[in-house]
């Protein structure tokens, strides 16, 4: 029993600080499974897949494989930490939540005016703010590979703040049980212009998406925390960090212009992104990451 003790520990301190993040997140989804009223294939399968994630960091934790692969751990970790929260999902009727926050989303967009303003143009903004919202989906693996190509010795700097933003994000999934305007209103408020890149969008959202909740925004606070980490790690690429900051920027409105979010969800999911990087900052941030895990 001592020699278990003892071998848990030298396994937590060989773990990065990210492995670390993401070891406890899973831990709380096991327990949630263990409370929620699932059905016990569900329960059992959150239990058997975070069982063989945990053999997994065990592995990494020995140094097997290249340093290479471990730099890039995160981003399937964000994967499956989002599916995750789909599995938990509730039957959802009530939408009282969902009532109070589109107060919000009628007064900006409609009485404020800012859906006629980002349609006066025809289907330019539009067409642009959908394609920004498709575009999230790279915003982690292009973060992650810009850090492995111009600061290879911190990636962990970048993929720390920003799994720790997804996971906070994710984790409030099950106390805010909602469902996005596009469905719960779907004749509200509805953008005037269907591009090609909204047809991708909704043909994504449909097939890939968790019904678990729309609260706070992932898309946003995931796409802050990618941008401004790459700003960080290297302000002389200002085409690299530019570029993120603009996406960034046109996928906040996107996932209110286009229905996807309420204006709730992204004001949360942009003061999570910045929580978690305000803590996570210079000498801080270096005091978190362990220089064992390189």
């Amino acid at each position: 029993m001592h020699v278990l003790a003892l071998e848990t520990v030298g396994t937590w301190r060989r773990l990065r600080t990210s492995e670390r993040a993401g070891s406890l997140y899973f831990l709380y989804v096991s327990l949630l499974a263990a409370i929620l009223p699932l059905a016990g294939e569900t329960r059992l399968r959150v239990w058997s897949v975070n069982l063989l994630l945990g053999a997994l960091l065990i592995y990494v934790s020995l140094g097997r494989g290249p340093v290479s692969l471990r730099d890039w751990l995160p981003a399937p970790l964000i994967l499956l930490a989002y599916k995750e929260m789909g599995w938990l999902a509730q039957p959802h009727t009530d939408i009282r939540l969902e009532t109070a926050w589109v107060q919000w989303d009628r007064l900006v967009l409609g009485d404020w005016g800012v859906k006629a303003w980002i349609e006066l143009a025809g289907p330019v903004i539009p067409g642009f703010l959908e394609l920004c919202y498709l575009l999230v989906y790279a915003m982690i693996p292009v973060a992650i590979a810009l850090a492995t190509i111009y600061a290879k010795d911190r990636v962990e700097h970048l993929t720390l703040p920003l799994l720790v933003t997804c996971l906070i994000t994710y984790g409030l999934f099950p106390y805010f049980p909602s469902e996005p305007p596009r469905t719960v209103f779907p004749n509200d408020l509805v953008p005037s212009f269907q591009t090609v890149f909204r047809q991708i969008n909704w043909y994504i959202c449909g097939g890939y998406g968790i019904h678990t909740s729309v609260f706070p925004s992932g898309h946003v606070s995931s796409a802050i925390a990618a941008s401004v980490g790459v700003y960080r790690l290297m302000p002389e690429r200002r085409w690299a960090w530019g570029t993120l900051t603009l996406i960034t920027a046109g996928i906040f409105v996107a996932t209110v212009y286009g229905r996807y979010h309420y204006l709730v969800d992204s004001l949360t999911g942009a003061f999570i992104a910045a929580m978690v990087l305000g803590i996570l900052r210079g000498g801080r941030l270096s005091k978190a990451v362990s220089s064992r895990a390189y």
